[in-house]
Parts: structure tokens; sequence; C-alpha cells
């Protein structure tokens, strides 16, 4: 099984598309957790969720993340795409909640990380996660630099990065040990 978790009117092909208001397209018209809540524990392969991360508060997104973690099956993953924290979208829809999400939103996401530095933060999940961004498109100035040129503006500057992108996958409780060996 694969959904898209408030898919509005792009929902990914091949995904159960899950959305609180009826756009078309959306074959679930029902709030992401009251639908998480349905699913039995890993009965999910994958999970999509474009531009709806930063609609939920920081104690939201920990509860977002704890119950996608459950139906994930073994081997599952998330694909997110949110507005990057130093970018203006992140601030310019009036929906977005506090706290933008950062590259450090996806940090705490893993456990073996989490142990040692925040165990207070009430996550119970365990992800490893990959980070991309997007560039800005209006942007003329990165769009024909060097990777290392983007890199580079991405770390030290504001609207350049407009989007972070991520790709979590679920951690299994072997994983975590053969790492530690």
């Amino acid at each position: 099984m694969k959904i898209d978790l408030g898919c509005g009117i792009r929902k990914r092909e091949g995904f159960i598309g899950v959305d609180s208001m009826n756009f078309p397209g959306v074959d679930v018209l029902m709030d992401a957790f009251e639908y998480l809540a349905t699913l039995k524990d890993e009965s999910v392969d994958e999970i999509n969720m474009e531009h709806f991360v930063e609609h939920f508060d920081g104690a939201d997104r920990v509860k977002l993340f704890n119950e996608c973690f459950r139906v994930l099956s073994p081997s599952g993953k998330i694909n997110v795409t949110c507005p990057s924290w130093s970018h203006e979208r992140a601030y310019g829809d009036p929906t977005h909640k506090w706290p933008p999400v950062s590259q450090w939103t996806f940090i705490y996401l893993n456990k073996e990380w989490r142990d040692i530095n925040a165990p207070h933060c009430g996550y119970t999940c365990d992800f490893n996660y990959s980070l991309v961004g997007s560039w800005d498109p209006t942007d003329a100035y990165i769009q024909f630099r060097s990777n290392e040129v983007k890199q580079d503006l991405m770390a030290h500057n504001i609207n350049i990065t407009a989007d972070i992108i991520a790709t979590l996958n679920k951690r299994r409780k072997d994983d975590s040990e053969s790492s530690k060996s």
C-alpha cells in the first residue's frame, strides 16, 4: 500500500490520496491522523508528503512521524518535500505553522542520534534519511552555477533553497544493532 498524505490536487500516481479537503483526485476524505489510526502496524510500503508537513506545528509533527513509523512496513519509506526554513516561501503562506522545517528536523527522526542528543523530544520513530534541496526557479544567478557554488550558497544564504526534499527509510532494530558492532 502506498499513501499520499495531504495530496491536494497533485496525488502521486499509484498512491491512495488522503486529504481533509475535497480536491479532485482525493480518494479518502479524512484528517491524516484519523486515517493513520485506521491502519494496521507495518501495513504501508511508502508514504508521500509533499508540501504537507509544514502545515503542522512542532508537537503535531512529532505525532505525525511517530504514526507514520508505526504504519510503515520494515522496509518502508517516506518522501517529504517542504519549503526550506531559509526561503520566504516558508513564511509567506499563512497556513504554515511554526517552527519552519529545516535540515535539523530530520536529524531528530534518527533514534541513535536522539538517544545521545535529544532524548526528551517525544519521538519514538527511527529513520535514516537523505536530503537534497531544490533551487529557487526565479533566481537566475544560481541556475547556472556549479554544484560546489550551489552548496556554498545554500549553506550561507537565504532564499536559495526553495524546498527541502527528504527520503526517510525506516530503520529496523537489527539496523541499529549492526551499526553498534
